[in-house]
């Protein structure tokens, strides 16, 4: 088991410079590596694709599956610790790891949220603390839970337990006959049935906490999807009311600190309307790993969510960020990258560019699908008036949705 801290700009007893790896290629991956390159440290990732944005960049790239005993073995070789960039590596590759590197996020809390199911447990028992529940639910694995499902719960969602995000996995069912059919669709795996409540707004908070316990945490995020997938985050003071920022950020500390998490978590709150003046909080589901909401991170604050992710898993100190700007982040998928005729065009960077505070981060992605997360944009500037008339103005330039309320 490597030694901690691993410090950057140094050299194994075999003359190997200090490298830090990561489980996935994928954009947040290639953050990552960017990040910890920056502090001097060499990098690794292991993800099958040739051609992933993260092993393009980094100074090894382990070409297997998550689960090849060969390419685990390669990547602990290479690294003195091991992180992830998304959730559905499988939780035995990181034990197998966790057997001689540190490992941040560990197994275990990947496993959590890799199930519904563990993961509204681990909610109830650990985000009651701070007076925070989860929608009110039931588990359906069996015909005999679907019967004995109470009317309450409907209309509700139906999810599936494992696999999902992005809005994949996902029904709304409106009656107990709708929720038969959706059950059947979805072949019958496990599930979890959520009442659906009445939504105001979603948000999120990102923590990181380190191997001694230390917790450090950004801001609130206030989050607006379209068809399931994030399209604008909103950080500023004011955002949200004061009093359920407060509670979010003290739920999210709760959730990282009652599994003792080490690495970057995000936890997704919904904000909804139970009456009261500021309306209620409920905590929908988390991310072990850095999210695409704190991408603003990389441009608003003097530490990013990546930066912290190199920190909290080297064994680093974790600095509590400072957010010097209001700022706002623009979902970029392929969608931008055709026109209202499905024709592909060269989205106007000339033009985007130009803004005031305009922050472009594509990921390298040569392929641009519909649905497909290609980059995004972080607006910055002296005030939030100005962020969100630059916002408005780089959405009508690239044809984005959901940016006209800002």
């Amino acid at each position: 088991m490597s030694a901690l801290p691993i410090l950057p700009g140094t050299l194994s007893a075999a003359g190997q410079p200090a490298t830090l790896g990561v489980m996935g290629g994928g954009q947040l991956g290639r953050m990552f590596v960017q990040a910890a390159q920056r502090l001097g440290y060499f990098t690794a990732v292991l993800d099958p694709d040739p051609n992933s944005p993260a092993g393009l960049v980094s100074h090894h790239h382990v070409q297997t599956g998550y689960s090849d005993a060969a390419g685990l073995a390669q990547l602990a070789a290479l690294c003195a610790a091991v992180t992830t960039e998304f959730e559905n590596v499988p939780a035995a590759a990181l034990q197998t790891l966790a057997a001689t590197r540190p490992v941040a996020p560990g197994a275990a809390a990947v496993a959590i949220a890799q199930d519904r199911i563990q993961e509204k447990s681990h909610f109830t028992a650990s985000a009651g603390v701070a007076g925070v529940t989860c929608a009110p639910y039931a588990v359906i694995e069996t015909p005999q839970q679907l019967q004995a499902v109470p009317a309450d719960l409907l209309p509700g969602i139906l999810k599936t337990a494992r696999m999902g995000y992005d809005g994949k996995g996902q029904v709304r069912v409106k009656d107990a006959a709708a929720l038969a059919a959706a059950w059947a669709e979805l072949k019958q795996v496990p599930c979890v049935l959520e009442k659906m409540l009445p939504l105001q707004a979603e948000c999120s908070v990102i923590v990181a906490r380190g191997w001694q316990g230390e917790v450090v945490s950004f801001p609130p995020q206030l989050n607006l999807h379209v068809d399931g997938i994030l399209a604008v985050t909103e950080v500023y003071e004011g955002n949200m009311p004061p009093a359920l920022a407060e509670r979010a950020l003290d739920a999210a500390k709760s959730i990282a600190n009652h599994i003792g998490y080490v690495g970057v978590l995000c936890v997704e709150f919904f904000l909804v309307d139970d009456g009261s003046a500021l309306g209620g909080l409920v905590v929908n589901e988390m991310a072990p790993r850095p999210h695409n909401s704190g991408h603003y991170t990389l441009d608003a604050c003097d530490v990013s969510q990546f930066d912290l992710q190199v920190h909290a898993m080297a064994g680093l100190p974790l600095p509590q960020p400072r957010q010097h700007s209001p700022a706002i982040m623009l979902n970029l998928l392929g969608d931008v990258w055709f026109d209202a005729q499905g024709q592909a065009r060269t989205p106007d960077w000339q033009a985007v560019l130009a803004l005031p505070g305009a922050h472009l981060h594509l990921y390298g992605k040569t392929e641009a699908r519909v649905g497909r997360k290609m980059g995004h944009l972080n607006i910055t500037g002296a005030d939030v008036a100005s962020v969100k008339a630059t916002a408005r103005q780089a959405a009508a330039i690239l044809g984005l949705p959901g940016c006209e309320g800002l």
